[in-house]
């Protein structure tokens, strides 16, 4: 088999899992990183050709909840202003930030997320938040976003445990928080993906075949949310981030 369709096809297949994984919880770009730089993109390249994946999976993903009348409107413009300020920042500051600085930072990332998942499984999230007066809790929301939207802009990947937090703040569920999480990365990630590429940090022929997987991975994400059977999946693909991550700490 040729290298371009098999790097294209093993593209097509982490893209699967990582869209899968985006929708039910967040962290499929924990797998899809380390595994774009594996395959020879220097890391801040791969970071800017993530977002074509992250664009395609969510307005699939996007479009299934909204079918479903899942997702919280109000909450969601609440959210998006500060969300876009901080993408902007957080954008600007990773097309401007060295290779092998930022391959540190993904590393210590990587095992903070895993760690993450390991310590505080995502169905937590799902119990209800602290009471809290309306005004306190819609400012710290606001908060919130603008902070998610720089960590969003600058590297993406684990946005969707952030997000989750913070929708747990307004008290909803997993389901309607996913929901309201892959529109409002939606809404943001155009502006990333053209500052990305404005600065030749997009590899687009590797960005459509992650996208292609992502894509359908994201709508398999809709319809497993409630699937029990998913929690063996995250544990292996948290093994997988570990070893990555450590790959990537002693890279010279």
């Amino acid at each position: 088999m040729p290298e371009f369709l098999l790097t294209s096809l093993v593209l097509f297949l982490v893209g699967l899992v990582a869209g899968t994984l985006n929708v039910i919880g967040g962290g499929g770009s924990l797998l899809s990183l380390p595994v774009m730089i594996f395959l020879g993109l220097p890391p801040t390249v791969a970071n800017g050709t993530n977002r074509v994946a992250i664009l395609i999976q969510n307005i699939g993903a996007a479009w299934s909840f909204q079918r479903r009348g899942l997702l919280s409107r109000e909450w969601l413009l609440m959210a998006v202003p500060p969300a876009l300020l901080g993408a902007l920042a957080g954008t600007i500051a990773a097309v401007n930030i060295g290779e092998l600085a930022f391959q540190r930072i993904l590393a210590v990332i990587l095992v903070a997320v895993a760690a993450w998942t390991l310590w505080r499984p995502v169905r937590l999230l799902e119990e209800d938040s602290a009471v809290l007066p309306v005004g306190v809790k819609r400012l710290t929301y606001i908060a919130a976003f603008f902070l998610i939207g720089v960590y969003g802009g600058f590297i993406q990947a684990g946005i969707g445990f952030l997000i989750l937090a913070a929708t747990s703040i307004a008290g909803f569920n997993l389901i309607r928080g996913n929901a309201l999480k892959v529109t409002l990365v939606l809404t943001f990630t155009p502006l990333t993906l053209v500052l990305f590429a404005w600065n030749g940090k997009v590899d687009w022929a590797m960005g459509i075949a992650l996208a292609a997987g992502n894509f359908l991975g994201g709508l398999a994400g809709v319809h497993l949310q409630i699937l029990k059977g998913h929690a063996w999946v995250r544990g292996v693909v948290t093994l997988t981030i570990v070893v990555f991550a450590i790959r990537l700490l002693f890279a010279s």
